[in-house]
């Protein structure tokens, strides 16, 4: 990406998981953790798949179940985005719908209702996602090494949106097995409480936990950067504009994440994953009247941050640090 940013000494790489069989970085692990649990025998053809998700590992899932014979049911909450559900359905799964957060988060009472889908229900599987060690794993296995192999190991610094952190935890991982010097920054949404964060509202999916999953305990990266739902709007947008590029929510986070750093990280080469795809948001993320009922945002407002300096960055390695204002 030559016309994101405004440094032109920073050199951005974009590796665009959209490009994937289901559209996002998430059909890795549900491949990975289907497939290990058809090998550890906890999964037969003709059993039912049960799992909690924003939409993607929905997505991925739904694949991968409808081509193993599986039945797949997806327990969602009222921010999966309305594309992500169809798309789910057209795979033939059973989507199951919570309406009111459980002690706060919708994670947790979308995780509550699997919980009474799976007692009820022979036969069943819950790959949980959320402490699946299968999820990095797949990371491990495909994601970091084919960055490493189209960038012959030359980068500096790795940016990805945290939720389960699996993504996050798979390239780091696999990074410090190599003493590969390059620095993992792990960006995350203002309302998470990944990383001890306090809890709030949140819109975009993809990108933050309301309620502190198995997988994400006491990890640690280089830096963690927080966005606000607006940040993600903005660098969405920027990378429509600027790139031509339609990327998902929690990707133009990262992408904003990266601008705020570049006056620090000049003359470095860098890799930001981007998890999805922006044609997934067009009814959220792209739509001026939903950014403005929703988020309280003019479209010009938006206009104006898209054009406007970069945020300035945290000092590095403050855990708590926010790059949004």
């Amino acid at each position: 990406m030559t016309r994101y940013l405004d440094e032109p000494s920073v050199e951005l790489h974009a590796k665009l998981e959209a490009a994937n069989p289901g559209g996002s970085a998430k059909d890795r692990p549900a491949l990975q953790m289907l497939t290990h649990a058809f090998e550890t025998g906890e999964l037969s053809p003709g059993d039912t798949v049960v799992e909690s998700s924003s939409g993607n590992m929905g997505i991925g899932l739904a694949q991968a179940c409808r081509y193993h014979n599986l039945r797949f049911i997806c327990v969602v909450d009222p921010h999966a985005q309305p594309q992500n559900v169809a798309i789910m359905k057209a795979y033939e799964a059973d989507v199951v719908r919570v309406t009111e957060p459980h002690d706060g988060s919708f994670l947790a009472a979308r995780l509550h209702r699997v919980q009474k889908i799976l007692a009820k229900t022979p036969n069943s599987f819950w790959p949980n996602q959320y402490a699946n060690r299968q999820n990095p794993i797949a990371h491990e296995l495909g994601t970091i090494r084919e960055i490493l192999e189209s960038t012959q190991g030359d980068f500096d610094y790795l940016f990805v949106a945290t939720s389960s952190t699996g993504t996050a935890q798979g390239c780091r991982d696999y990074l410090r097995r190599l003493n590969h010097h390059a620095k993992v920054i792990a960006v995350d949404a203002n309302g998470s409480v990944l990383f001890g964060g306090s809890p709030g509202k949140r819109l975009i999916p993809g990108i933050g936990a309301g309620h502190l999953p198995a997988l994400a305990k006491d990890q640690t990266f280089d830096d963690v950067a927080r966005v606000s739902d607006i940040d993600c709007v903005v660098g969405c947008r920027r990378a429509s504009q600027r790139e031509a590029i339609l990327v998902g929510g929690s990707a133009g986070g990262v992408l904003e994440v990266v601008r705020a750093h570049q006056n620090r990280i000049r003359g470095k080469r860098i890799v930001a994953i981007l998890h999805d795809s922006g044609t997934r948001y067009l009814d959220t993320v792209f739509s001026d009247q939903w950014v403005q009922s929703e988020l309280g945002v003019t479209p010009n407002m938006i206009e104006e941050r898209i054009h406007a300096p970069a945020l300035t960055a945290p000092a590095p390695n403050h855990p708590q640090s926010e790059t949004s204002s």
